[in-house]
């Protein structure tokens, strides 16, 4: 048998020591125990991140669904705010445009007196001679048509103050509408948002969300804006109702200025008729008494007519007995007491033809002033029927002022409960 050696290979690699192999091992031990201890830091770091972060999200969540809620009700608040603003508004717009057509059915209905006065006022321009007269009935009228031109003035300009408080409560109304609408828009969209979670759809990356909106405002902005508005709306509301009474007080203090003027005007026309009367029958007593003088005055011209024919007779007579006793011849033409007694027969009848003449002429002249005068009282007489006839008319066409807007109410206990407005308080029969 021979000696032969065992052939062995090895790799061709340097080989470790055991010394070298104990410290390779020693060493990825503590690099295990290194990396271990890093990863349960790490492990701790990051579940102490995930917390965090997870309680901070929540509560951030939270805090803004708070605020979100807290905006929603605040929306809320103002919202239901400018809807009560907005009916008060929608109110007061009916409660004025009544107001503005009862004072246009006024005005309107002031025609009929302004044409009453004025036909009145024509038709007493119609007396004639001295009738035609500045009296009280004319001056009252002539009040009356200035009142009456006065309240169409005052109701014109009410009027037109009316309308333009109107615009100004339609111009409101918009705003709150307006203002209205973008709150419920804002409302809608907010209250989305805190439905908004992350199963919703549309939940996406946005390219800029945190940008500033264009034409945004500041919260301060929002809340004066809202502010400014209601604090506009009701004064805009207060002015409306004071405008709304100046409507009525003026509507009917015009209304009493003219009720009073036209009573007063009634009043003179009837004192001036009584009057015309009263003078008209004083005339009348005058013209029968005038008649009765001049038929007197006329018998007695008659009377004296023939007394003064009889004086004319009987001094003819006498003229002719002294001319035929001129006749006598010789010593008996004598002047005897015959002759005498005839020359101052002749002397007297002369003298009493004179005064009998006279006053014949006298008796003349004063049928004929008596006459003359009545036929002036005969001419007062028919311009004072005529100007009675016309004042009575003037009176007739008054009535008319008893009809219509301004007739008012037939009774006082009527009158009273329209001033004080209980006619829907109390039941009708």
């Amino acid at each position: 048998m021979s000696n032969r050696a065992v052939a062995t290979f090895e790799k061709p690699l340097q080989h470790l020591s055991l010394p070298d192999w104990h410290s390779r091992l020693n060493q990825l031990k503590n690099a295990a125990y290194g990396k271990r201890s890093d990863a349960f830091d790490l492990r701790h770091l990051a579940r102490n991140l995930r917390n965090e972060t997870r309680i901070q999200t929540y509560w951030d969540t939270y805090h803004n669904n708070d605020k979100l809620s807290d905006r929603v009700a605040e929306l809320d608040r103002w919202r239901e705010s400018m809807r009560i603003l907005l009916k008060r508004v929608d109110v007061e717009i009916g409660s004025l445009k009544e107001e503005k057509a009862c004072t246009e059915r006024d005005l309107d209905a002031l025609l009929m007196p302004l044409t009453v006065v004025t036909d009145s006022i024509n038709m007493r321009d119609c007396r004639l001679g001295s009738e035609l007269t500045y009296d009280e009935g004319d001056t009252e009228l002539k009040n009356e048509l200035c009142i009456v031109e006065n309240n169409q003035r005052l109701l014109r300009d009410q009027n037109q103050g009316a309308w333009e408080q109107l615009n100004r409560l339609q111009e409101i109304k918009f705003k709150l509408e307006l203002d209205l609408t973008d709150k419920d828009e804002a409302q809608d969209i907010d209250q989305h948002q805190l439905e908004v979670d992350k199963h919703c759809a549309n939940v996406t990356f946005k390219t800029d969300s945190t940008r500033v909106p264009k034409n945004s405002c500041t919260y301060n902005n929002w809340l004066e804006y809202c502010e400014e508005l209601v604090s506009l709306t009701e004064k805009t509301l207060s002015d409306s109702a004071a405008v709304r009474e100046s409507l009525f007080a003026t509507r009917e203090k015009a209304r009493n200025i003219l009720k009073s003027q036209q009573d007063r005007t009634a009043h003179t026309l009837r004192k001036r008729i009584f009057e015309t009367q009263r003078a008209r029958n004083e005339l009348e007593y005058q013209q029968g008494k005038m008649k009765e003088e001049m038929d007197k005055c006329s018998s007695e011209i008659e009377t004296l007519e023939r007394a003064y024919n009889d004086k004319i007779e009987a001094l003819k007579v006498v003229e002719t007995r002294l001319e035929n006793r001129a006749q006598r011849s010789g010593m008996e033409l004598c002047i005897d007491e015959s002759y005498h007694g005839l020359s101052d027969e002749v002397h007297k009848l002369r003298d009493t033809i004179k005064v009998l003449r006279e006053k014949i002429n006298a008796a003349k002249t004063m049928y004929n002033s008596l006459h003359e005068l009545a036929k002036k009282i005969d001419q007062d007489l028919e311009n004072k029927q005529h100007a009675l006839m016309t004042d009575i008319r003037s009176l007739d066409l008054r009535a008319r002022l008893n009809t219509g807007e301004f007739g008012g109410k037939p009774t006082q206990t009527d009158r009273n409960i329209h001033l004080s407005r209980l006619e829907d308080e109390i039941p009708k029969s």
